[in-house]
């Protein structure tokens, strides 16, 4: 792993052995600063292990990975510590800054996603798009190049989620960081990204570039061909619902 030089990430050769199994096999990949991309694929395609990669969460690799120093991971699950009230979750582990105190930096971040309120809770207070948010705010707060999402609105009632997703559209305009989202949902992909990629046994087998305006509506006619076009790629034609 290394600093990123021109473009947020770079990739090339990536491989991830599991036993014999090759679950990224020699993968290329770039997303240039401020990008948003959203990857998706069959379930064990490898899309959960390459952001584990990108996060160094997974070091045991071959090939070249090139990543920002900078950089926050939002997983589905919040993982917030009980322990600790939901202002403290948002900098856990945040490195001190001289003339910045560590309540004033979580509360800048939870103001940007609307939680400024439930700062001082206990996490098992909170609904789950609220822990989401509080998630959300704890990458936030790292001022990342980069941001990694792994499935973050996967656990989310469908209302929520919607929500949800509308918030982290808000959050990437402002902050153009390049995000990375792994989703099973089609349209989510095609509402939110720059560019979708199509993962397929251990590579990147497809890619798509979403040239519509923001924000966006699943009723538009060229989204829904691209609906249409990413289905097919993956297999499921014009059967109804999302990838799997």
């Amino acid at each position: 792993m290394s600093g990123a030089g021109e473009a947020a990430v770079r990739v090339r050769g990536l491989t991830r052995r599991f036993g014999e199994r090759a679950v990224i096999d020699r993968l290329d990949l770039d997303i240039a600063p401020g990008e948003f991309v959203a990857l998706i694929g069959a379930s064990g395609c490898g899309k959960s292990t390459l952001l584990r990669i990108l996060a160094d969460l997974d070091q045991e690799i071959e090939g070249e990975v090139e990543v920002p120093m900078r950089r926050a991971v939002a997983f589905q699950a919040p993982r917030l510590m009980p322990w600790k009230r939901v202002w403290r979750n948002v900098v856990l582990g945040l490195p001190p800054v001289r003339g910045q105190s560590q309540r004033a930096r979580a509360d800048a971040a939870l103001a940007e996603v609307g939680l400024t309120h439930r700062a001082e809770v206990w996490p098992k207070v909170l609904s789950g798009g609220e822990a989401q948010r509080a998630s959300l705010a704890r990458a936030l707060v790292r001022e990342p190049e980069l941001m990694l999402l792994d499935e973050p609105f996967g656990a989310l009632d469908a209302l929520t989620r919607l929500k949800a997703q509308a918030l982290v559209g808000e959050l990437w305009q402002r902050h153009r960081c390049a995000i990375l989202l792994v989703t099973h949902d089609v349209e989510e992909a095609l509402l939110l990204a720059d560019r979708v990629l199509l993962m397929k046994e251990g590579v990147i087998a497809h890619e798509l570039r979403v040239d519509r305006p923001r924000p966006r509506r699943v009723e538009d006619a060229e989204l829904a061909a691209m609906r249409a076009q990413l289905l097919a790629w993956l297999g499921v034609g014009h059967a109804a619902g999302v990838a799997a």
